[in-house]
């Protein structure tokens, strides 16, 4: 058995943002979603250090690279009344994976959240990714089965935007 090399986690800063897109593309390969990605150095960067950045970003170095992050932002609660911190994605390279960077980076964005007084903390998993699902539950969070969720794009965002139905 190996010794997993030691890792680092960090705020995000702009020399990532080729690391965090190239993460991203792996990701989305894992997740057989390669023909949606759209990423690039030059969309992603005004979203994480722009003027009005839209999300933040965590990553863990080990050996001086980025090998793994977790990109979130700021999501709201109306029954709460409270801010929440909501994860789009965390995605660590398969090399470095079961060597607690997806347990630290979890447990430093619930830190964060409890830090930063949200309500809660909340992410999506897809339904037969089951090895992430039982990380998860281990760590302590609830799979909701009775939420689904809903999601508009492209041409039917445009439609929905003008009240039209697509089609």
């Amino acid at each position: 058995m190996t010794t997993p090399t030691p890792f680092t986690l960090r705020a995000a800063v702009l020399r990532d943002v080729g690391a965090i897109v190239q993460l991203i593309r792996d990701l989305a390969e894992f997740e057989k979603l390669a023909h949606l990605v759209q990423v690039t150095p030059e969309k992603l960067r005004p979203q994480l250090f722009g003027e009005r950045p839209a999300a933040e970003a965590i990553v863990a170095e080990a050996g001086g690279e980025v090998v793994a992050f977790a990109l979130f932002f700021t999501n709201f609660s109306t029954f709460l009344a409270q801010p929440g911190l909501y994860l789009e994605d965390l995605y660590v390279k398969p090399a470095h994976r079961a060597s607690g960077i997806g347990r630290a980076l979890l447990t430093r964005l619930a830190a964060l959240a409890v830090e930063r007084q949200y309500g809660r903390f909340e992410w999506s998993v897809l339904d037969w990714n089951e090895s992430a699902i039982r990380f998860y539950e281990g760590m302590g969070a609830t799979v909701l089965p009775e939420w689904r969720i809903c999601r508009t794009t492209g041409d039917a965002l445009v439609a929905m935007s003008t009240a039209q139905r697509p089609g």
